[in-house]
């Protein structure tokens, strides 16, 4: 049996259709980078939503950790923290709209 990683999924939104690309390039090339420098996080997977957006979540993105006190100590990451607040220099005026989000701890994991 595989063992699973506990994740943090995020689903999102751009506030503008005009500003998509700009929030595509963003969250690719600045946010996500930014978090990566905490060592804790083994990877992040983007995903944009084939068809109606539920719940408005049009991005979703999945963060997997090795451990569950990995995942719950990402707040107090200096990493998390300039993530934050580089959200709010590039995002002043909002344009990111976090639709939902949740924490999931692995139970089973299959692989080929």
């Amino acid at each position: 049996m595989a063992k699973g990683r506990y994740i943090t999924v995020v689903a999102t939104a751009c506030v503008s259709a005009a500003d998509e690309q700009r929030f595509n390039e963003w969250y690719n090339n600045n946010h996500v980078p930014i978090l990566m420098k905490n060592k804790d996080i083994k990877k992040v997977t983007r995903y944009k939503v084939n068809g109606e957006a539920p719940n408005g979540g049009t991005y979703l993105a999945i963060y997997e950790y090795d451990s569950a006190e990995a995942r719950a100590a990402e707040h107090d990451k200096p990493a998390f923290q300039e993530a934050m607040a580089e959200m709010q220099q590039s995002w002043p005026q909002g344009g990111v709209d976090i639709k939902w989000m949740g924490t999931y701890d692995p139970i089973k994991a299959w692989e080929r």
